[in-house]
């Protein structure tokens, strides 16, 4: 696996590089403004949702609010914020969100209006609408993949 390099992220990201470290972790000792606010708000105050790993949803799910994934859902996705999926996370649907870093897999199509991450073990099957994308090597997707100003 390869390590996330802060200073590469914060380049593509710089609005939400400290989030995604707070989320995932880092190799640094260097801890960020949004890690002592990694549950139950973010930096900007915002609440953060958690579905934990076991956890599984049968439908349509929605939030107004950040949501860290690490369970499963069926069905279509929409955040209103942030969408952060981990390694143990799976949505069979498609997903809507502001910014996205997902880790985990998808089979569905990805509507993203600003930041869309695949992180090293994304596994997307489906189409991607995006403003702006990272993919990390070890990272897979097949289906189209649009990216520009978004009409997420």
């Amino acid at each position: 696996m390869v390590p996330l390099k802060r200073d590469r992220i914060k380049t593509y990201y710089p609005k939400i590089s400290n989030h995604l470290f707070s989320m995932f972790g880092s190799n640094t000792k260097e801890k960020s403004p949004a890690t002592s606010t990694l549950i139950g708000t973010d930096k900007e105050g915002s609440a953060t949702t958690v579905i934990a790993k076991g956890t599984v949803i049968e439908g349509s799910f929605a939030c107004n609010e950040n949501v860290r994934l690490d369970g499963a859902i069926h069905g279509e996705v929409k955040v209103d914020k942030r969408f952060v999926m981990g390694d143990t996370s799976y949505v069979q649907g498609n997903i809507h969100a502001r910014d996205a870093a997902i880790k985990g897999k998808i089979k569905g199509d990805l509507y993203i209006k600003e930041a869309l991450h695949l992180m090293d073990s994304a596994v997307i099957e489906g189409n991607i609408t995006a403003k702006t994308m990272v993919v990390e090597e070890g990272a897979r997707y097949n289906g189209s993949c649009k990216i520009g100003e978004s009409k997420a």
